[in-house]
């Protein structure tokens, strides 16, 4: 069977259980029936942690029993927040040690920056607990497959929150076209067009109290602490975060690989920049990516916008699919639209029938049945029942790392998605992994 064939056969069996390598060396605190209470601590509760929290809270028969995050501020603020909205008390860490120490907790859910997400993944695992973690999956190449590996040897149920996957028309529109609705499909676009305003420059100050920064920074290298990066602009800047190829990206990188059937590319190339801020971001505010396939004769485009533009068949965040009789438009979450022919005629569409309060907010409704499915899968012990399992968040996020290589590298690249290392590139190798701050260090053997 040829490398391609083996690639292929592979994607379209993420969804399927991967062989188990080792027996758990951690019980879990009990084994679920249908009806068994299940003890949920959510990490990170600044941004993406608060849906997290209200996608728990509808889920049946679970309980939130702590709240976790470096900041005791956000911590308090949260915990007020959670008693004055559902009347119950939830404990308070800072460090997602103890959280993994405790028996009593059954599954975390992950909302941390990014550059946590891989080793919070890979010690939950190692302690028998279940998780859900925050797109995107990893903040590098490496430490995505790790977290793959640990899933694996600990036979955990990692779901990634790509909760468009969750969503019935965005599933129906993608088995529409695996069926051939529109023919051969040869190209995917990826749209992440975002109002991104100026953060400015707001420099170095005092570590402010409540703040645990050495646990905040973990295993990235440690910067005097700026509030240009705690707590939410951490994303412009490549030490934590990944840009918004990075960001938002990861729902239409994922949506890509997902639509196209295609796994890691081999040929790679970026272009963009800083064009309209002189702030403290990093990443590039424009990003325009291909990502080549040539064994399948397959190709990806991605491009990141961040101001004033216009909308690509009125998607401002989606992605568009091209085949031999017509395309396939997703808009946000929940919305689809086929056009066929040379005339682009109207076809089939749907959504989810969600009331969206802005444009953006497409999909809220998603967040709650990827959360149920996720809890479902963990009732049952059985990965297969999972929309975004983990093989999914290594990939999606693995797309958008090797687009932002490209564009720090100012170059096409090579790249071996069976070794999933670049082809004799020794200096772009290396920006598949980073030097991890010890002792928040993810292992070579997990």
């Amino acid at each position: 069977m040829s490398q391609n064939q083996t690639r292929r056969n592979f994607i379209r069996n993420t969804a399927a259980a991967t062989a188990v390598i080792s027996i758990p060396t951690i019980i879990p605190a009990h084994a679920f029936g249908a009806n068994d209470r299940i003890n949920a601590a959510v990490l990170g509760v600044n941004g993406r942690g608060k849906s997290h929290i209200s996608s728990l809270m509808v889920q049946e028969n679970v309980a939130i029993t702590h709240f976790c995050d470096p900041d005791m501020n956000v911590l308090k603020e949260r915990q007020k927040e959670f008693k004055e909205k559902y009347s119950k008390d939830v404990a308070l860490e800072q460090d997602l040690r103890k959280i993994y120490d405790n028996k009593d907790i059954d599954v975390v859910t992950i909302a941390t920056p990014n550059h946590w997400h891989s080793l919070a993944v890979i010690w939950a695992c190692q302690a028998g607990k279940d998780c859900y973690v925050e797109k995107p999956g990893s903040h590098n190449i490496y430490e995505g497959r790790k977290m793959v590996e640990a899933a694996q040897k600990y036979d955990r149920i990692v779901q990634h929150g790509v909760q468009l996957r969750s969503s019935p028309s965005v599933r129906q529109a993608v088995k529409m076209m695996h069926e051939g609705y529109i023919g051969r499909v040869y190209m995917a676009r990826g749209l992440v067009f975002r109002w991104r305003a100026d953060i400015g420059n707001k420099g170095f100050e005092t570590v402010p109290d409540g703040l645990d920064y050495d646990l905040w920074v973990g295993p990235a290298a440690k910067r005097p602490f700026s509030r240009n990066i705690v707590h939410y602009n951490w994303h412009w800047t490549f030490e934590y975060g990944n840009g918004d190829v990075g960001n938002q990206g990861i729902h239409e990188t994922d949506l890509c690989m997902w639509g196209l059937n295609v796994g890691l590319p081999t040929k790679i190339t970026s272009m963009g920049g800083k064009f309209l801020f002189n702030d403290a971001k990093e990443t590039p505010e424009v990003l325009s990516s291909i990502y080549h396939y040539p064994e399948e004769d397959k190709i990806i485009q991605f491009e990141v916008r961040p101001w004033c533009t216009n909308t690509e068949e009125g998607v401002t965040v989606g992605n568009i699919f091209y085949g031999e009789k017509g395309i396939l438009v997703v808009d946000g979450y929940d919305k689809y639209q086929f056009y066929m022919g040379q005339k682009r005629e109207k076809d089939k569409g749907g959504d989810d029938g969600s009331i969206a309060q802005s444009e953006m907010a497409r999909g809220d409704g998603g967040t709650d049945g990827h959360f149920k499915n996720w809890i479902q899968a963990v009732r049952a012990h059985d990965k297969t029942l999972l929309n975004g399992p983990v093989e999914t968040a290594h990939l999606a996020s693995g797309l958008a790392h090797l687009g932002n290589i490209a564009y720090r590298m100012g170059r096409v690249l090579t790249f071996d998605p069976a070794s999933e290392k670049f082809v004799n590139d020794p200096d772009a190798d290396k920006l598949l992994t980073r030097n991890y701050r010890a002792p928040y260090v993810v292992p070579d053997i997990v």
